[in-house]
This record gives structure tokens, sequence and C-alpha cells, in this order.
């Protein structure tokens, strides 16, 4: 089980919000986050130092691309919320298209804002800290994040 931090200690100490989680494979792998008090979509393609600090390239998402992105992680959010409570299964993901029409529209919408731009050379290191409650919440995730300059 993950170490639980208070989230107040969290922020005082320079974590900051994760909106939505695109990726998870062992760790975490792209999203969207506030870096430095304003949202960023961030990604890390290195699927074989798994382990050791986490780097990604990050970009600035714009406050259009970021209510998508919200709206979206509330739809999943909720989704998850009744499959944990039993009542629908795995079939029903809303990612499985044709599913949530809604849901669909957004992925389309949401595709361009997502891919890393070729002029993102930016690179940070991010430490995650969970927070008490539940992982998955329809305002965002139960952990945050905290960025610091790539060496």
């Amino acid at each position: 089980m993950a170490e639980i931090w208070e989230e107040e200690q969290l922020i005082a100490d320079g974590f900051e919000r994760v909106y939505a989680e695109l990726e998870w494979y062992d760790g975490l792998r792209a999203g969207l986050a506030d870096i430095d008090g304003k949202p960023h979509y961030f990604q890390n393609d290195d699927y074989v130092n798994v382990g050791q600090a986490d780097e990604y390239r990050v970009w600035p998402a714009s406050e259009a691309a970021v209510e998508l992105e919200r709206e979206q992680w509330a739809i999943f959010a909720r989704w998850n919320d009744r499959r944990e409570a039993g009542e629908v299964g795995p079939e029903s993901h809303p990612d499985g298209g044709g599913v949530d029409v809604r849901y669909d529209e957004l992925q389309l919408l949401l595709a361009p804002h997502r891919l890393v731009p070729e002029d993102a050379p930016r690179r940070l290191v991010a430490e995650l800290r969970f927070v008490a409650g539940a992982r998955y919440r329809a305002d965002g995730l139960g952990y945050r994040l905290r960025w610091t300059r790539s060496r």
C-alpha cells in the first residue's frame, strides 16, 4: 500500500493538483496537472527504466483543453465509482468506444492537444504523493505531483 500524506502539507511543500491521468503503466505515464500553478500536459515514454526518476516532457494546456479534459475525466471517475460498487463491469469502460457518446466526442476533440509538440523540449521530473480518499475523483486525482528540473 502506498504511503498516504496530508494534503495540506503536500500543498505547502509544493505538490500540485493533477486533473487527469491519461496513462498509467507501471507508474504514471501521461496526464494533465498544474506545473507552477498552470495546467500542463505531461508524458513519459520510458517503459524500460521503471523505478528510476520519472522524467516527463511537458507543454502548456489551453483553458479550453483543460475544461474538456476535466469533463472527460469526470465521466471516467463516475464510471469507476459504479465499477467499484459492482454495478458495471469492465466491458462498460467509456474508453472502449461506443459506450458513452460524449466521452467519444471528447476523445476526438482532445486528441490534438495530447500530442507532444515538437517544440516542447521542456523536461521535468515528477514526484508523486498519495492523499487520503479515493484515487479517482470526479474533480481530479487522489495524489499530487511536485515538479523539479531534469538533470
